[in-house]
């Protein structure tokens, strides 16, 4: 028994070094990302770019807590309700976020439309 709660401290060590780096590297990627979507006034002025801004944000913000919690699961059975929790959430945010976005999307190209009819 202690030769699998020592294989698992190991394991979480090593997952703690990975998700650090990776979280790191996401925030990274997003600074890199609000920096360019804010170098055009095309972009800070669309609806859908402050609602894609706002998801990766929270993505951003979920995938650090689900890091959090990993790094303190004490054994492989926490481990893996950790993971299908954060799964089960990912998995409906992302389908609201694609309903908003896709409704965002369509107010925008009616919008365009009708500008251009008139």
């Amino acid at each position: 028994m202690a030769e699998n709660k020592s294989a698992f401290e190991n394991l979480s060590t090593t997952m703690t070094q990975s998700l650090e780096q990776t979280r790191t590297a996401m925030e990274k990627y997003f600074d890199l990302f609000k920096i360019n979507m804010t170098a055009s006034p095309l972009f800070t002025a669309s609806d859908l770019t402050k609602k894609m801004q706002s998801y990766g944000e929270q993505n951003i913000a979920a995938a650090s807590e689900f890091a959090k919690k990993l790094m303190q699961a004490r054994d492989f059975q926490e481990f893996w309700r950790i993971q299908t929790e954060y799964v089960q959430v990912q998995l409906n945010m992302f389908g609201e976020q694609t309903k908003d976005l896709s409704e965002t999307l369509t107010k925008s190209a009616t919008g365009a439309l009708k500008d251009l009819s008139s």
